[in-house]
């Protein structure tokens, strides 16, 4: 009898420990997930009944909070998103609409943003159901976003702009800029309008869903601002040739390339040549079409993808295959070297979103180091304690420290020598490094897209910069089209 009793105390206690583990496989592990899960009818009462979170930039200027809505509103919310400053930091802020989702800082900090349990502090939280939501703090500069929304101006562009040292993203816009306001309305119609609106003006490709920004999800030929990446891949990989004069030409002869004929010729139809000191400020496309050939593909290759082109780039916002910038592998060039050559200038397959542009700028400011580009700065609960805070990470490191102060030399000689394609460009007191890019592009090589990228100041950077106005029709330059905006952003940001 006993011997029976022993084994029904030993089921029950596997199942009381069975039991314990379901238990806390559910409240614990799980209870997240379930917390969050689509079906659970919490969730869809935090969206209907709770407010969100503020968003707001680094000097604590509103960008997005919940205010009451109005009554009888066909979602039956209690509350409605609104964005104080418009368009102006949709880019990275995003939206929250009830018809088509999160997008930007909305969606990838929304578990801080929306309604959730409060911390457990006290024994009285123990028994209590209060619910809180966070202040996402950005890293944004509203003085500098405002600049380059001012610099831009009504015309198709966009501007980031990076502290080198820990990859915060101090601007980042994005023109034409969309309201996001229509786009998260009560209101079904005006949503649909707005997003018919949207589409209408970019329709497919990277701006669908709507609002999308151009500055990091949109690639476009870098031109001669990739000439830094060429740079580099010398340096590191290949030194030398970084002494090599090449022969000074207009265009290239037919055959210098193994044989192989191309029309390649400088932008300005002026001779050019030497080595790299003396190929880089007047931005010599022959010089570097034949660097190229000497550097070759899997080394060029090698030092792009130590830049982050072909991969997706760590930002903390909502990711697409429209974020990655493109460099082909060696295997591409097998049987056409001639298109080695256009690689290397940033023209034919080679594209770059502004993000990673901006990095590229970042590493040669931050002696060859690419830290992780960022956009929040902290996270604090409703009491006002820190929930979360950025810790600057390093994503790549694609050059030496000698290798890119040397780099630096060379992008200060842009600006400051009178042959530099920048020269004149920027405010002296600002100490500007930089290089400059006009991609042909389109029909008949008919259009430009133009570049800027640089830092400043030279000898201590502070902030990082790229531009692009792309599809200008005409004989359009980076100097021209996307060098007064670079200047202006820095001026802001310097104080000068």
């Amino acid at each position: 009898m006993s011997r029976r009793i022993r084994w029904v105390a030993a089921f029950l206690l596997l199942c009381f420990v069975a039991l314990v583990v379901q238990l806390s496989v559910i409240q614990v592990a799980k209870a997240h997930a379930y917390a969050n899960a689509p079906g659970n009818p919490r969730v869809a009462d935090v969206v209907t009944n709770d407010p969100r979170g503020v968003i707001e930039a680094a000097d604590g200027t509103v960008l997005a909070e919940s205010v009451p809505a109005p009554k009888g509103n066909p979602f039956g919310y209690k509350y409605e998103r609104v964005y104080p400053q418009g368009a102006l930091y949709e880019d990275v802020v995003g939206y929250d609409s009830p018809l088509y989702g999160l997008h930007g800082v909305e969606a990838t900090y929304n578990s801080y943003l929306e309604a959730h349990d409060a911390p457990i502090k006290t024994i009285g939280d123990l028994f209590s159901n209060r619910l809180e939501t966070d202040t996402v703090t950005l890293t944004i500069e509203p003085a500098l976003q405002q600049a380059a929304a001012q610099a831009l101006g009504s015309g198709s562009g966009a501007v980031v702009a990076l502290d080198p040292q820990t990859g915060a993203v101090l601007a980042m816009y994005s023109s034409p800029a969309a309201n996001p306001n229509p786009l998260v309305s009560l209101n079904p119609a005006t949503e649909h309008a707005a997003y018919a609106a949207d589409i209408a003006g970019n329709p497919g490709g990277p701006n669908f869903p709507p609002l999308l920004p151009m500055a990091y999800r949109d690639s476009f030929a870098p031109g001669s601002t990739f000439k830094i990446v060429t740079t580099s891949a010398a340096y590191m990989l290949t030194p030398q040739y970084v002494t090599k004069k090449y022969p000074a030409y207009r265009c290239l002869p037919p055959g210098s390339i193994q044989g192989q004929t191309t029309y390649l010729c400088n932008y300005d139809k002026e001779d050019c040549g030497g080595d790299i000191a003396q190929l880089l400020p007047p931005s010599c496309d022959t010089g570097y079409s034949l660097l190229a050939q000497d550097i070759g593909p899997t080394n060029l290759y090698d030092e792009a993808l130590r830049f982050g082109f072909d991969q997706q780039p760590p930002i903390d916002l909502p990711h697409s295959p429209y974020e990655i910038s493109e460099f082909e592998p060696p295997s591409f060039y097998q049987h056409a070297l001639i298109f080695l050559s256009f690689a290397a200038i940033g023209q034919k397959n080679t594209s770059a979103t502004p993000l990673q542009m901006a990095m590229v700028a970042a590493a040669i400011a931050d002696h060859g180091t690419i830290m992780t580009p960022h956009v929040m700065a902290e996270i604090r609960d409703g009491q006002g304690n820190v929930v979360a805070r950025y810790h600057p990470t390093v994503w790549k490191r694609p050059d030496s420290p000698a290798a890119a102060a040397a780099i630096a030399h060379l992008m200060r000689l842009v600006t400051t020598q009178s042959n530099g394609t920048a020269y004149g460009i920027f405010n002296p007191a600002d100490d500007v490094a930089a290089k400059t890019g006009t991609a042909q592009v389109g029909p008949n090589n008919s259009l430009t897209t133009d570049w800027m990228i640089a830092f400043a100041p030279a000898s201590h950077p502070v902030i990082a910069v790229a531009v692009v106005v792309p599809d200008r029709p005409g004989s359009g330059t980076g100097a021209a089209d996307a060098g007064p905006i670079a200047n202006h952003v820095i001026n802001v940001a310097l104080g000068h």
